[in-house]
């Protein structure tokens, strides 16, 4: 499962600000991969890209304290937009929430 969190102008500094939440999230269990970059043509937008290995791994992370201190301060200046994407042959029937 691939989780992109894209970041638009958040600011100098920010790189800094999120390293903490990244290294704590990149290290629970179901975690492949784990990378915060930024955009090569306008340098306000960032992503916080992050591979899984299941959709229940990545949903687990946020469970506990430490997931709502760390990643809600960080995650909740990220831009409003579906984050999480599979394959289609691993999605099966893709129903929108709310119908």
């Amino acid at each position: 499962m691939l989780a992109i969190s894209r970041f638009a102008s958040p600011g100098h500094g920010f790189a800094a600000e999120a390293a903490p939440a990244v290294e704590w999230w990149a290290q629970r269990p179901g975690c492949l991969s784990m990378d915060l970059v930024q955009n090569l043509d306008d340098p306000e937008l960032w992503a916080l890209v992050s591979r899984w290995e299941s959709v229940g791994a990545y949903r687990r992370s946020f469970s506990g304290y430490d997931a709502k201190m760390l990643l809600t301060p960080l995650l909740s200046r990220a831009i409003d937009e579906p984050s999480a994407f599979l394959p289609p042959e691993e999605l099966g029937e893709n129903v929108p929430r709310g119908l």
